[in-house]
């Protein structure tokens, strides 16, 4: 049998890390796919894994690569773009509009994490209820109750997660 399609073209995940994922001290591991039961057989989907580790030990990058990394790990070395990197990071953190967008961004993101919460209780709710039994007006006293919404809020979700449940 023969798999055929699309040629894909090659792809790059990279992970940064703080830390020494595999723990041999290299800065960089790189990855591609192979064959567990037969090393000799190699994926060939151009896919590559790259894990670039600022905790590294070995002498196995350039200095200009070792001196971002010892940036990235909390140090400061003495090199031109590290300075240069420094000094767009404090210039971004002084940048009022940057900041106002990354807040909102944050709050948002809050948001929708307190959404989903509630989305997830009130679905609880009425799939408990309805396995108990309990009546619709029951159920909406519950959702009123643990979530403090309005009876209207509580009769959406029912009308959503009821349905789905029956």
């Amino acid at each position: 049998m023969t798999l055929r399609c699309k040629k894909l073209k090659p792809s790059y995940i990279i992970f940064i890390c703080p830390f020494d994922q595999f723990g041999m001290g290299r800065h960089i591991y790189t990855f591609e796919n192979i064959c567990k039961e037969d090393k000799s057989i190699l994926l060939k989907d151009e896919t590559t894994k790259i894990f670039l580790n600022a905790k590294g030990t070995m002498d196995d990058v350039r200095p200009e690569l070792k001196a971002f990394w010892d940036y990235v790990a909390g140090k400061k070395p003495a090199d031109p773009f590290v300075d240069e990197l420094e000094a767009a990071v404090k210039n971004a953190r002084k940048n009022r509009e940057w900041r106002h967008e990354y807040m909102t961004l944050l709050m948002r993101d809050q948001e929708n994490i307190e959404k989903g919460m509630e989305i997830g209780t009130a679905r609880g709710i009425i799939e408990t209820g309805i396995d108990f039994g309990l009546s619709e007006e029951e159920l909406l006293r519950r959702l009123q109750d643990k979530l403090n919404i309005t009876i209207e809020s509580a009769k959406e979700y029912l009308e959503k997660f009821g349905k789905q449940t029956v």
